[in-house]
């Protein structure tokens, strides 16, 4: 009797709370919204990530942060795989404030890649901007 109640104890454990698993086949990737500071804390930290400008090529001409790459939000889905062939790179993405970098961080996860984040608008950024 007593195997029988721990048979049910434990397939009750393990079908309502699910195994958890390293296996990246089943790692669900999100974004991650973090602020401007972290952002710039992440890039002051480390070589290995693309900072990635999502407003139009005029917004991007007229102000935008060193060393961003501009990939216009309209634009993510068809030149995301190619110009940004690793998904697993942290991708720091931004817009002007916040509405079209969320929506292309969502877009960017949808299609596979890993590494997000998301910390909203060149507006909240005081960090120094190329003219």
């Amino acid at each position: 009797m007593k195997k029988i109640i721990l048979l049910f104890i434990l397939l009750f454990l393990f079908t309502s709370c699910g195994i958890a698993t390293n296996d990246s086949e089943n790692h669900v990737a999100s974004v991650r919204n973090i602020s401007a500071t972290e952002a710039r804390d992440i890039m002051a930290s480390s070589d290995h990530f693309i900072l990635l400008d999502v407003r139009t090529e005029a917004e991007f001409t007229e102000r935008h942060i060193d060393g961003a790459m501009l990939i216009p939000s309209q634009e993510i889905s068809a030149r995301a795989e190619s110009e940004l062939p690793d998904k697993d790179m942290i991708i720091l993405v931004y817009c002007r404030s916040g509405n079209r970098s969320a929506a292309a961080a969502r877009t960017l996860v949808r299609m596979g890649y890993t590494n997000v984040y998301d910390f909203g608008g060149i507006n909240d950024w005081s960090y120094g901007t190329i003219n």
